[in-house]
């Protein structure tokens, strides 16, 4: 079996020389470190080399590429909360009827019907007049309504006492009436009415209200 020589001291390295080996060694892993690592991983050319040897076009799309996945990742958990939004918004509008609902038509309201105390119907043949009286005090009222079947009539509104008389109202060719009559003394007030046309014609009067007695007067 064959033995190497074991080398001799002169032929080991100094101390001096591992030394300035590992100097060498250290500045060449800086040059390397610098021209090469930095620019090649990282986009970063302090000296210049990595670009004239395409080293820092290779980091900078590394950077690019190292901060697009980034960004992605922080977008990846906002999605779940907008899917969540859009849900709610669906929801929402769902819930919202597509079209408002059409008004209720509104209701006709029927007019009270009046409960009359007294209706006196009188026939007027032509030029015929005729006359009714309320006995009222003083200050009372009494709603009234008369109209005329057939035509037209004149009227004359008016009270009388003992040595007291008032006209209230007085109208030609008319057809109907209504309204409130207040007495302005006590003692007796109504209507007096007169047929001026070719044909008979039926007066009616409705009332109510403060009086004591109704009654035609001839």
């Amino acid at each position: 079996m064959y033995n190497s020589d074991s080398p001799t001291r002169a032929e080991l390295p100094s101390s001096k020389q591992l030394l300035r080996s590992t100097i060498l060694a250290a500045v060449s892993a800086v040059v390397l470190l610098v021209a090469v690592v930095l620019p090649a991983e990282y986009g970063v050319d302090p000296t210049g080399i990595g670009r004239v040897l395409r080293m820092t076009e290779m980091g900078e799309i590394k950077q690019q590429l190292a901060a697009e996945a980034a960004a992605d990742a922080a977008a990846a958990p906002a999605a779940p909360a907008q899917a969540d939004g859009a849900v709610g918004m669906a929801t929402a509008n769902a819930a919202q009827p597509s079209t408002p609902a059409p008004a209720p038509a509104p209701v006709a309201v029927a007019a009270p019907k009046i409960e009359w105390r007294d209706e006196m119907p009188v026939t007027l043949a032509p030029g015929e007049g005729t006359e009714i009286k309320l006995k009222m005090a003083q200050g009372a009222k009494v709603q009234y309504s008369w109209v005329v079947e057939g035509g037209k009539v004149n009227f004359d509104t008016h009270g009388d006492a003992p040595g007291k008389s008032i006209s209230y109202e007085k109208g030609r060719g008319i057809a109907a009436d209504e309204g409130v009559l207040e007495a302005a003394f006590t003692g007796n007030h109504g209507w007096y009415w007169r047929n001026r046309g070719n044909a008979n014609v039926k007066v009616i009067l409705r009332t109510r209200g403060d009086y004591t007695d109704i009654k035609q007067m001839k």
